[in-house]
């Protein structure tokens, strides 16, 4: 245990922090529960039929009736396409409402639970989902025998509900022969009803079991150690005594006329923190990216922070970054040899900010050999580094 604790940071015993729960939905690790989405669809739909069901009926003999009546012009101007569209238009409505009402209990199940959003991360390729062994380690794990244990439980518990409807409604359905078409059909939409009304009460006791399960397992999932909790508060708040010596650098290096410029900048490009130069290009405004702050060291972590505080896009590009400090000053625009480098990089912001990428995406870039620097400002060639 003091190997375990001086290693990997303790027991998980902690509750996941907010943070931790939010970074989690981003990856696509969200609260679900398939036991609640089926029961809120089934009871949708039920309840749309309970209530729009004799509207469909009368739809059903309303386009029976008219697909067996014709005339004379029926068969010399027969239209197969827009005749379909007629007799069809009627059930648009009732059938409309049990799609429309079984996605709204869809989209609703999500939100009951806080997790509805759109998470492209969830969509991304991952390998590790094509490995046979993972597949395996889930089916026969612990949690594929719980799932294997709740897929029987309902099986067995809705094949009852549906037996004992069966049994209980055969005088009804032995009758029907002796009844008439319209009687017939009635009772059938009843019993259909009620069944799935009944069924989906039985998959909502089920889900008031998944429910606190699910939350159980998810939070013993992302459960974390008190040294994690230490290791996430240091990240995001950082050390105070380096927070107040990056502000000290932060006005004591750059001008506040340099800050705005920063601020307004349109991509920060480091190397990775020894240098560091703010580009801007607005379009209309400026005819070709112009460095608008340029500094080493102190003051390229200086640029960095204050480009991290404004959300200014900030990518590590070594060779590209030293390119442009050696050959550019405040103020002008960069070198023509760097314009295609930097239109791809700025190409590539517009397709992260508008969702169309993600920092995998993220394109190579090549220089001119003789725009090649190392940190002294020497050239030097590819093949040296």
């Amino acid at each position: 245990m003091a190997q375990q604790s001086n290693n990997g940071g303790g027991e998980k015993t902690e509750k996941p922090t907010p943070k931790k729960l939010a970074d989690a939905a981003k990856e696509g690790d969200i609260l679900q529960s398939k036991e609640l989405s089926t029961a809120m669809v089934v009871m949708a739909g039920a309840a749309w039929l309970a209530v729009g069901g004799p509207m469909i009926m009368r739809a059903l003999q309303d386009m029976l009736v008219q697909g067996l009546r014709f005339g004379r012009d029926d068969i010399l101007q027969f239209e197969p396409a827009q005749r379909t569209i007629s007799l069809s238009s009627g059930l648009l409505f009732p059938i409309g409402g049990i799609m429309l009402a079984c996605i709204l209990a869809a989209v609703a199940t999500p939100a009951l639970l806080g997790s509805l959003g759109f998470r492209a991360k969830a969509f991304q390729f991952k390998a590790s989902k094509l490995n046979p062994a993972s597949g395996l380690k889930r089916m026969f794990g612990v949690n594929g025998l719980i799932e294997l244990g709740k897929s029987i439980a309902k099986v067995a518990l809705l094949g009852s509900i549906g037996l004992w409807l069966v049994w209980d409604r055969l005088t009804q359905i032995t009758a029907m022969g002796s009844t008439g078409l319209n009687g017939a059909l009635v009772e059938v939409g009843n019993i259909f009803t009620l069944a799935c009304v009944v069924m989906a009460g039985a998959l909502f006791l089920i889900a008031g079991i998944d429910v606190p399960s699910q939350m159980f397992q998810r939070g013993k999932r992302l459960a974390m150690s008190k040294q994690d909790i230490k290791d996430e508060n240091k990240e995001t708040e950082g050390s105070p005594e380096l927070k107040g010596h990056i502000r000290r650098k932060q006005y004591e290096t750059m001008s506040g006329g340099a800050r705005k410029a920063v601020a307004e900048a349109s991509v920060v490009l480091m190397n990775p923190t020894h240098f560091a130069v703010a580009l801007r290009y607005k379009p209309g405004q400026d005819t070709a990216p112009v460095v608008v702050a340029r500094g080493c060291d102190a003051i390229a972590f200086a640029i960095r922070e204050l480009a991290d505080a404004n959300r200014v896009p900030v990518l590590q590009y070594p060779e590209l970054t030293r390119a442009i400090y050696f050959t550019s000053r405040v103020g002008q625009q960069v070198d023509e040899a760097l314009y295609m480098a930097i239109a791809t990089i700025l190409a590539f912001i517009f397709r992260i900010e508008n969702q169309m990428a993600s920092e995998m995406d993220r394109p190579h870039i090549d220089l001119p050999d003789d725009l090649m620097f190392d940190g002294d400002g020497k050239k030097v060639r590819k093949s040296d580094g």
